[in-house]
């Protein structure tokens, strides 16, 4: 049974639907851009057997209220929305926060901000922190070959991010009549990825729209400005090899983010929370296990780094 609410978030209203029963440890899942909730849908199923499960819009998507100006997409708000979710979903244990590319960008932002205390671990899935990418890319600032590589191939790949920030055109093409159906069309083709009737949802030429700002409002400011950041919380990250967009090169590093991560290589494209949902659910519960009652599989224990945050 699925059970649809809405919540005030920071200014504005927010969709959530919870899954499972409450009284179990509780799943919060996060999704990117230019997606919905609803991508979450065959996870979501797999996990609700035995968890809460909790996901939502977030602003400017599906059935969420959109933001009036562009300060209203700056991460600090996403991480407030995050909070009011909990506050009406979870609020009296902390949460396993399971987050995908936009959505996971702002999971980094919760985990080393004063949340932290509110979330018990974290699947990252196919988004670093922004600040992590403007040091990364600070750090390959040589005519190294091995630099030179890593960081052109991630430009081409990063190609969209200036599309985004020219005026109004990408507005423009993601409300043409037929946005929906070029989009399904190429997540088939190019991504292979499993679309149904709720996903790509029915409001995607305004997600698109509306999600291009979370470029805009957070990108450049970053990157120029990134700092250094550390969590406590478990962190595991999942790393699809054949990623288009964010490439495993880019995510190196982030265990120094972390005190505890678990980095798990995952044979699979940017969309592996569709195309392989049933991993993808049994890797969140081995982390959730091991949050819980001290369970460490085997197979997770295979993937576990531990650094902590280097000396100053």
């Amino acid at each position: 049974m699925v059970i649809e609410r809405r919540v005030r978030g920071a200014g504005l209203s927010l969709f959530v639907a919870e899954y499972g029963e409450r009284g179990r440890p509780t799943v919060v899942l996060v999704h990117g851009f230019p997606d919905t909730s609803a991508v979450w849908g065959p996870v979501a199923d797999c996990l609700a057997s035995d968890l809460h499960v909790v996901a939502y819009d977030v602003r400017g998507a599906g059935r969420s209220d959109a933001p009036a100006e562009r300060d209203g997409y700056a991460l600090p708000m996403l991480v407030d929305d995050l909070d009011a979710v909990l506050d009406e979903t979870s609020p009296d244990a902390p949460v396993h926060l399971v987050a995908h590319d936009w959505g996971s960008v702002q999971g980094w932002e919760a985990v080393t901000t004063g949340l932290a205390t509110r979330i018990a671990s974290f699947t990252s899935v196919s988004g670093p922190p922004l600040d992590h990418a403007g040091l990364w890319s600070r750090e390959r600032r040589s005519l190294r070959p091995a630099d030179l590589c890593q960081t052109i191939g991630q430009a081409l790949h990063s190609w969209y991010i200036a599309y985004f920030h020219l005026p109004l055109l990408p507005e423009l093409m993601a409300r043409s009549t037929r946005s929906a159906a070029m989009w399904s069309a190429a997540l088939h083709r190019m991504e292979h990825v499993p679309t149904d009737a709720h996903w790509p949802a029915a409001t995607f030429g305004a997600d698109f729209a509306h999600g291009v700002e979370l470029y805009r409002a957070n990108v450049c400011s970053r990157l120029r400005h990134p700092v250094a950041r550390h969590t406590d919380v478990p962190v595991q990250l999942l790393v699809p090899l054949r990623d288009r967009y964010v490439r495993p090169a880019l995510l190196s590093g982030l265990e120094t983010w972390a005190s505890v991560m678990w980095r798990r290589p995952v044979d699979a494209g940017h969309w592996v929370i569709r195309t392989n949902p049933d991993d993808v659910a049994r890797w969140v519960r081995e982390v959730v296990a091991y949050v819980e009652d001290g369970t460490e599989t085997a197979d997770l224990r295979r993937w576990r780094v531990e650094l902590t945050r280097p000396a100053a």
